[in-house]
């Protein structure tokens, strides 16, 4: 569970760096209701809630289907497939100069930044957490890589946790944008875009470790150790209650 939120914290605050670049425009012409600093800093505040808010339900799709697939027996291969994917999708790029293109539907996609566009125009708090919201929603390779995470946590919780971390983490960088302007200077911003890609090969190759069962504390953990196992567990419970039920009779003859 810890190494869940830790591993999301980590991307999602790395991956800001690639947010002022991707995001940043749009935290630019947020449409404060005022100038003040209090506007501002509640503005940016929900603004990022909105965003966390719906990365975390994506936490609960993505988790809820790595649990259905924990309970199939396909949990390791499920790790294993997330890894070489999370590799693959930043080697592929590096030797063919060509980025890994995702089938996404261009309608919806269409559908989402029409409702932003209405939302730019209104001037309240209200529409700063919905903006968030959907901002969410529009397509970004970091969150790609984010949601992978959340499916190879084989649980809900981790799913969550993961996506919720992920989403705290990209708030700071965004949050001093919107306050302080372009307080991160280019070259500070294009040194960090280029440590993300061995960030996701890191944790690529820690999901396949995972996935390999290796017994190693942590990082490859053996599998059924951390399975319960209801059978014994019953067993166990009758054993030491018949114990019990014999002592007290012995004690009562």
């Amino acid at each position: 569970m810890i190494e869940f939120i830790i591993s999301g914290l980590v991307l999602g605050f790395m991956g800001s760096f690639h947010c002022l670049g991707m995001c940043g425009p749009i935290v630019i012409a947020l449409p404060l209701p005022g100038n003040s600093w209090t506007s501002r800093v509640t503005g940016s505040i929900l603004y990022n809630l909105g965003r966390t808010v719906t990365y975390a339900l994506m936490g609960v799709i993505f988790g809820l289907l790595g649990a259905g697939l924990h309970l199939a027996g396909f949990q390791r291969w499920v790790s294993i497939g997330t890894g070489a994917l999370m590799i693959l999708a930043i080697v592929i790029p590096a030797f063919t100069g060509k980025r890994v293109q995702f089938g996404i539907n261009l309608q919806i996609t269409s559908a989402i930044q029409g409702t932003f566009r209405k939302l730019l125009y209104r001037r309240s708090m209200s529409s700063l957490f919905f903006i968030g919201l959907l901002n969410g929603l529009l397509p970004c390779g970091l969150v790609y890589v984010a949601l992978a995470a959340a499916l190879a946590g084989g649980s809900l919780l981790n799913g969550i946790l993961f996506m919720t971390a992920f989403g705290l983490a990209t708030g700071p960088m965004l949050f001093l944008l919107s306050i302080a302007g372009n307080i991160i200077t280019q070259p500070v911003r294009s040194f960090i875009n280029k440590i993300i890609p061995f960030i996701v090969v890191l944790m690529g190759l820690l999901f396949i470790l995972r996935g390999l069962d290796l017994g190693i504390k942590f990082i490859s953990p053996n599998q059924e150790r951390l399975q319960l196992n209801p059978a014994k567990e019953e067993k166990k419970h009758n054993c030491c209650t018949t114990a019990i039920f014999q002592k007290t009779t012995d004690k009562q003859g």
